[in-house]
């Protein structure tokens, strides 16, 4: 996947699918929207690519951020960050909000599906591991967020499970 293209291959090469300006192709989507396979691609495509690098993509060229009013998550006070996403990268929406804990590691991630409807969701990532020197989180949980910002627990969107991490 690239921001303009996705694509489906066989390992040689050959093109089983592809799609140029895949984000259009959302276009009307809600969250009751059926996905094909290159849908799906370009979703996790871009998802998985914003999860494994942050915090370090906020760094980027393009990337403005800021303070935000912090969470508070039953006895701990989150510290919050906005991010505004240039126009190159493709994520979920074009601001997202970073809450980190007091050991100064990503707790929750919020964002607006703009590609199903532009719901919101709240991400709780925990149990971090280290890999070669970089701490990162090995299980994510992706909740529809309430309009109090409260995760709506009963309705899990996405569950990513991650071990065996190394890098080379």
């Amino acid at each position: 996947f690239t921001p303009g293209r996705v694509g489906i291959e066989k390992v040689d090469g050959r093109v089983v699918a592809e799609r140029a300006n895949p984000r259009a192709s959302f276009s009307g989507h809600t969250l009751e929207t059926p996905w094909d396979p290159l849908d799906r691609a370009y979703f996790n495509g871009y998802a998985l690519w914003t999860y494994l690098t942050t915090p370090f993509l906020l760094t980027m060229p393009g990337f403005g951020v800021a303070d935000i009013e912090p969470w508070r998550e039953g006895d701990e006070v989150w510290p919050g960050l906005r991010a505004a996403f240039p126009p190159g990268i493709a994520s979920h929406s074009t601001l997202q909000d970073f809450y980190f804990g007091p050991d100064r590691l990503l707790r929750r991630h919020d964002y607006h599906v703009d590609v199903a409807g532009g719901f919101a969701a709240a991400q709780y990532v925990h149990d971090h591991t280290e890999a070669d020197g970089i701490t990162l989180p090995t299980r994510r949980r992706a909740y529809r967020r309430g309009t109090d910002g409260r995760p709506l627990l009963e309705q899990v969107m996405v569950s990513i499970d991650l071990g065996d991490i190394h890098f080379t």
